[in-house]
């Protein structure tokens, strides 16, 4: 049983996890509209903040370490700070994706772009909401929640496919797209892996509320390809 004064860090803990990955998706958010609408500042704004996001990293380790070490905490809440040590690693590394969205906009704000952008925005908007899924079931420590993720992982595969394939398609009309279509491809590739990184938190949420690994990508795969 956790000890009153455990609870509540760790309830607290959770919180500071939960604004940590909030700070992130608006970060996905600004740099894909940066992107989009050709705003060079609000790139740069997504640049500057990516250090936030870093010391965030660094303060929640911290606190974490510490309650390991003060609190001696048992198993299931030993459990819940491991996680968060994994969680806030993949929220970081998610964090450097969006970064470099908003480089990748910095350095195509100039070009007139080879298409309009229509699934990019459309990846991103999955993105998000696989971002705010995970950590809404996290702090309600849901993990039927976990499981809305899978159906939004097929659809952000299918939406990477079908931006691979137009761009491949551009590069191929004109060697001139080549440049710009890598680029955008890039883009594309970055908001695939935030979804990656979003079932890895879902799965953070499985370990804790039942101790099981599950691999949420590999049943993704195979609902996606039954």
């Amino acid at each position: 049983m956790t000890n009153e004064p455990l609870a509540k860090e760790l309830v607290k803990l959770k919180e500071e996890v939960t604004i940590m990955g909030r700070l992130l998706a608006d970060q996905v958010l600004k740099s894909v509209k940066a992107l989009v609408d050709k705003d060079s500042q609000l790139a740069k704004e997504v640049v500057e903040k990516d250090d936030m996001v870093d010391k965030m990293e660094t303060d929640l380790e911290r606190k974490a370490l510490g309650l390991i070490a003060l609190k001696q905490p048992m198993a299931g809440d030993l459990r819940l700070i491991g996680t968060v040590l994994r969680m806030i690693v993949d929220i970081e590394r998610m964090a450097d994706h969006a970064e470099d969205i908003a480089r990748i906009a910095i350095e195509l704000h100039d070009e007139k772009y080879i298409k309009p952008l229509i699934d990019i925005p459309r990846m991103s908007n999955v993105a998000q909401e696989m971002i705010e899924t995970a950590l809404v079931a996290f702090i309600e420590e849901d993990v039927d929640k976990v499981n809305d993720l899978i159906p939004m992982e097929i659809e952000m595969d299918n939406l990477y496919d079908q931006t691979f394939r137009e761009l491949l398609s551009y590069m191929l009309q004109d060697q001139k797209n080549i440049p710009q279509a890598t680029q955008l491809l890039l883009v594309a590739g970055h908001l695939e892996r935030l979804g990656d990184h979003a079932t890895n938190l879902g799965e953070c949420v499985i370990y804790t509320v039942k101790g099981e690994k599950i691999d949420l990508n590999q049943i993704a795969r195979q609902q996606k390809n039954n």
